[in-house]
């Protein structure tokens, strides 16, 4: 008799914990779930910025205003070129003296490093606009995720571009891109 109890006990005992075994991972699911969608957001910043108002307006001009610049120097550059060939072709087609030749070379010459120094200047004042919009739409961005996270709801936003997967109901992107928004037009306002 005591060995059928004890055979029954071990019995019951096997399972109860293959039972436990197997609630244990959909509570621990559940309990994951909760603790990421109350914990946890992404943004897309790639997104916010290339549809912000501040982007649409100021970055696309400032994009241009760059390309533009960009063309410009590659032209310049190509006529300086121009002018050196056609300077040698006149040289070695005997239509000018050595002397003219050396003194159109040396004003050549001159007008390169001219346009070296002002193309120069022109990429720094450029870089320096680039860099500032960075940090103004950076700004606007931590801002703009501080104020939606202002109730301390979730305890980590992450850029979205280092996710590999993600569920999208975490996604903040779009309330981000609002507050972008309106605290760049308050911005504007203020000015």
């Amino acid at each position: 008799m005591k060995k059928v109890f004890l055979t029954l006990f071990v019995a019951a005992l096997s399972l109860s914990s293959c039972e436990n075994k197997t609630t244990e991972p959909a509570a621990t699911e559940a309990a994951a779930t909760e603790v990421i969608a109350s914990d946890y957001a992404y943004v897309r910043v790639e997104y916010v910025l290339a549809e912000s108002e501040i982007y649409k307006t100021e970055g696309v001009s400032l994009q241009e205003k760059t390309e533009k610049a960009q063309n410009s120097w590659a032209q310049k550059e190509r006529n300086l070129q121009n002018e050196a060939v056609q300077l040698q072709e006149k040289y070695q087609k005997g239509l000018i003296t050595t002397a003219d030749a050396q003194k159109q070379q040396q004003s050549i010459e001159q007008k390169i490093a001219n346009y070296q120094t002002n193309a120069q200047k022109e990429a720094e004042t450029l870089d320096e606009e680039n860099y500032v919009f960075q940090n103004r739409i950076n700004d606007l961005i931590m801002r703009a995720i501080k104020d939606v996270n202002s109730d301390q709801k979730y305890k980590m936003v992450f850029n979205a571009s280092a996710l590999v997967d993600a569920v999208e109901a975490l996604d903040i992107s779009d309330a981000v891109l609002a507050k972008v928004n309106e605290l760049y037009a308050a911005e504007k306002n203020a000015k």
